[in-house]
């Protein structure tokens, strides 16, 4: 049955199992079942806080990752690009890990806060643009925290996992990181409020449509 919401935020599906887009449903941005996929990538497109050409660029990509999420067949495919992504039949899909990935949102979408730590062993103290330092995860760290998911999956893990993961933590430093260049990092911090919470950062908020 759907998760839970927190007051003022709408249900969603434990068979979404995407923190981010898990947050766009229960704030209201995008709907929880059959989103059209320029409605989505749109939306992600100007959360990541490019502009022109660039924003463009994060819209396509958005869209071509949409496009199968729910199956590789041709006529998933068509069906996707014609009708959107079904976002609460993502679980078990393509881009399904099946646990090889951060296991922070297990199948039943309660958050395990242990891998909240876990994840935060892997960071650093990194130096606040607003202030003072907080733990986070450079795209270095990211790289060893994601290696790490694959080696303790083991035979579990596929050949194509590493390719999957590139499309998930690598592209949440880009929309949510803070910094520039090699020193741009991801706030565990704010990891737990958009896992727990469902919750953007005002700094993405402010990103995001107008509700």
């Amino acid at each position: 049955m759907p998760d839970d919401p927190t007051p003022a935020q709408i249900a969603v599906s434990p068979d979404n199992p995407c923190p981010f887009l898990r947050a766009l449903v229960v704030n209201g941005y995008v709907g929880g079942h059959i989103v059209p996929l320029p409605k989505l990538s749109g939306t992600i497109a100007m959360a990541s806080g490019e502009t022109g050409l660039k924003q463009k660029m994060v819209q396509i990509e958005t869209w071509m990752v949409a496009v199968i999420a729910n199956g590789l067949s041709p006529a998933r495919v068509i069906k996707s690009a014609t009708s959107g992504a079904v976002l609460d039949e993502l679980r078990n899909g393509p881009l399904d890990k099946h646990g090889a990935g951060s296991r922070i949102l297990d199948v039943d979408a309660h958050v395990h806060e242990d891998e909240i730590e876990r994840l935060a062993g892997f960071g650093k103290e990194c130096r606040n643009p607003d202030g003072g330092t907080e733990r986070g995860l450079t795209a270095k760290e990211i790289d060893t925290f994601m290696a790490a998911n694959m080696k303790r999956a083991g035979a579990a893990a596929h050949w194509y996992y590493p390719l999957l993961m590139k499309g998930e933590w690598p592209v949440l430093l880009k929309i949510l990181g803070k910094g520039d260049g090699d020193e741009r990092y991801l706030s565990v911090a704010e990891v737990r409020t958009l896992f727990v919470e469902k919750r953007f950062p005002d700094r993405i908020v402010a990103r995001l449509p107008k509700l």
